[in-house]
């Protein structure tokens, strides 16, 4: 479950509390928390769910992960679409959108943050660090 509250607080200067900023300075990068305690990465959480604990740092992710669930949505939408679960590289989980053929995204798929933002559901997206059509060749 993801906190989406749009009054989050501004995170306080030299505070660990790691309330996420919803400013993001720069556009390509994901912000995500970590527990202070127990070390577990997570995205946008109020509370660590393995320990319970409210000391969060706010950490800046590299931009890597892979595809864990991919599936194509055709509800509410003039043309079929792509989401995407992927685990990023420091361990946490978000939601967002792949670029590329929708038969050609698949669970285990490298990935990697592009510059381009979800205009409708402000959800990051990502491209394909691997050619798509693999089995192909």
């Amino acid at each position: 479950m993801y906190h989406h509250s749009g009054n989050v607080a501004r995170q306080a200067a030299g505070s660990a509390a790691g309330v996420l900023d919803p400013q993001a300075p720069d556009s390509d990068t994901i912000l995500f928390q970590r527990c202070t305690w127990c070390g577990t990465a997570m995205y946008h959480r109020l509370l660590c769910p393995v320990c319970q604990g409210g000391d969060l740092r706010t950490e800046r992710s590299e931009g890597t992960g892979t595809v864990r669930h991919a599936t194509i949505v055709h509800r509410n939408t003039p043309a079929a679409r792509n989401v995407s679960l992927v685990e990023m590289a420091e361990g946490f989980v978000v939601r967002g959108r792949v670029m590329g053929p929708l038969i050609g995204i698949h669970s285990g798929d490298r990935v990697r943050l592009s510059t381009a933002k979800d205009p409708v559901r402000g959800e990051p997206v990502f491209q394909l660090v691997d050619e798509p059509y693999r089995a192909w060749s």
